[in-house]
């Protein structure tokens, strides 16, 4: 790479709920070149003249298509980073994406994992590149919505009951949440039209049969609230 070129890229933080642990996983993609060939990273696409995107969304959505495979319920735009000391290479940026899965998704093939998102954070399971930081930066953006939008809901099953609700918005903030707050919460969604009740019900082995949500045609994007969820527990 001659030094006056910048090498720029769309990465993916692409997570799903795991139901055994009831945490996030965040998905990974086998690297088939040099620098770190056959090392762990997240799925990314380089972008320049010669690449077909109209736009950074196009590139991301090629990242999904090419490298993840998956099909997101929700993508946002995180940020950029940048430095000469990021890829050995040279300078370089990333464009980076969040993408929330619902919690059945697959990988496509071999060259695709998903790990605990602890282990990436802790660093117990090295990525190359600043694809860490990248994590933790898009973790924080997560943590940082869920405290006042639906954003977590997306994690969730498509048809979802409370607690798996309150288990997904839980992993987003890391920290327990009252269930009754949350209640609260779906109720006002419900009053606004973004969630609907099936009619249908879960049958767990244990406990009392549990009403199934939805979202509804019209819920676009996050339905946010007029209060802090964390709030909500804190008053509880």
């Amino acid at each position: 790479m001659s030094s006056v070129e910048v090498l720029a890229s769309v990465d993916l933080i692409a997570l799903r709920m795991d139901a055994e642990s009831r945490g996030l996983h965040v998905l990974l993609h086998r690297r088939e070149r040099e620098p770190f060939l056959n090392q762990w990273a997240l799925p990314g696409v380089i972008v320049n003249g010669s690449t077909r995107d109209a736009n950074l969304e196009a590139a991301a959505h090629r990242v999904l298509r090419d490298k993840a495979q998956v099909l997101p319920r929700h993508l946002e735009q995180v940020g950029t980073e940048g430095s000469a000391e990021r890829d050995p290479r040279g300078w370089s940026m990333s464009t980076y994406y969040l993408a929330l899965l619902a919690p059945d998704t697959e990988t496509a093939d071999d060259g695709l994992r998903f790990v605990p998102l602890d282990e990436v954070l802790d660093g117990r399971l090295a990525l190359p590149f600043d694809h860490r930081q990248l994590v933790r930066l898009s973790i924080e953006r997560l943590a940082g919505k869920s405290v006042y939008t639906s954003l977590p809901l997306y994690l969730a099953p498509p048809r979802f009951t409370v607690l798996e609700a309150l288990n997904a918005a839980q992993a987003c903030l890391g920290t327990t949440i009252n269930n009754t707050s949350l209640r609260k919460r779906l109720e006002k969604m419900k009053d606004a039209g973004w969630i609907r009740d099936t009619g249908e019900k879960n049958f767990p082995k244990m406990g009392r049969p549990q009403q199934l949500w939805e979202l509804t045609d019209q819920a676009e994007g996050v339905f946010v609230f007029d209060r802090s969820l964390l709030a909500d527990r804190a008053s509880s």
